[in-house]
């Protein structure tokens, strides 16, 4: 009896480690997995809209059409972040305001260059792109008010010593030479005086600005009577159409709109009839899951990497 028993308890242990060694879906790993990486490179990049797509396709040379079609498309920054930090066997790329160590995820070098404010300022650190805004059109606002506290909100954030403090402190690159204090400015804006506890300025477009305009408009806030704020940031191409294209006047209006890259000519940007400009410059950056070892990586290999030639980690040089 004794003899049977313990058969049947071996075979339960053989089964058990086929059933656990069966799958090697890497994508269902876990953060701080004691698994070691494998040679097998799992794709992850943004959706076409996405302006760090944009910025990170060009700074590598990935040409149109050419991205594998083996590449797992997610949502925002935030979910490259989560989707890469799960999988160990992941790369994808996020923007610097990115908190990489929370997400299971660490930053590489490109091309020998980390990224940090002084790579970007001095222009070493070649994977970069402006954070950009525009707003309603003149006088295609609620109210008067509502247009000058926008206007009020831009000046903040791009010309007063804490405004670009708030920016720099949620990661945001910021240069303060030509900055003032932001009472100097405050005073153009009488509206900043009274209550604004029934107004909202609604922001959309970028997902990678999230982070620099949350903590900014927080830091507005009592600045401001007190106005309130509705953030819905769907993607870089929905800034321009939401302020000032196909869906200014629908459910999705927003007052300012954010682009993660530079605008384009389609989408009608000229300044002929709203205020637009860059408040910022962020760094895009290679990610890979914290238990990777590589810490480097070049444009040649990530062109490869994601238009499918390179598929091994042991094969990045």
């Amino acid at each position: 009896m004794k003899k049977i028993v313990k058969l049947f308890i071996m075979a339960m242990m053989m089964i058990s480690v086929v059933a656990c060694s069966g799958g090697n879906n890497l994508s269902e790993e876990v953060k701080n997995t004691d698994n070691p990486v494998s040679s097998v490179i799992n794709v992850y990049t943004r959706d076409a809209s996405s302006g760090t797509r944009e910025a990170f396709e060009k700074a590598i040379g990935l040409e149109e059409g050419s991205l594998t079609d083996k590449a797992s498309e997610v949502s925002s920054n935030g979910d490259m972040a989560t989707k890469v930090g799960l999988d160990v066997n992941g790369i994808g790329y996020a923007s610097m305001t990115t908190q990489f160590e929370a997400n299971g995820v660490k930053p590489l070098k490109f091309e020998g260059v980390e990224a940090s404010i002084e790579t970007v300022l001095d222009g070493s650190y070649k994977m970069q792109r402006p954070f950009n805004y525009v707003t309603r059109a003149a006088h295609d606002y609620i109210s008067t008010d509502m247009e000058e506290l926008v206007s009020a909100f831009i000046a903040y954030i791009t010309e007063s010593v804490e405004g670009l403090s708030v920016i720099e402190g949620a990661g945001g690159i910021v240069d303060y030479t030509n900055a003032k204090p932001w009472e100097d400015i405050a005073v153009n804006y009488p509206v900043l005086n009274q209550d604004n506890s029934g107004l909202t300025i609604r922001t959309g477009g970028s997902t990678s600005v999230e982070k620099c305009i949350k903590a900014a408009l927080e830091a507005f806030k009592p600045l401001a009577g007190n106005v309130n704020f509705a953030m819905n940031q769907t993607g870089s191409g929905d800034g321009p159409k939401r302020t000032i294209g196909e869906e200014k006047d629908g459910a999705n209006a927003v007052e300012i709109g954010f682009a993660s890259r530079d605008f384009k000519d389609s989408e009608g940007v000229d300044g002929s009839n709203a205020a637009y400009g860059s408040f910022c410059k962020d760094a895009v950056v290679a990610i890979v899951n914290v238990n990777n070892p590589i810490e480097n990586i070049s444009a040649d290999s990530l062109k490869a990497i994601y238009n499918g030639t390179l598929t091994s980690f042991e094969d990045i040089k």
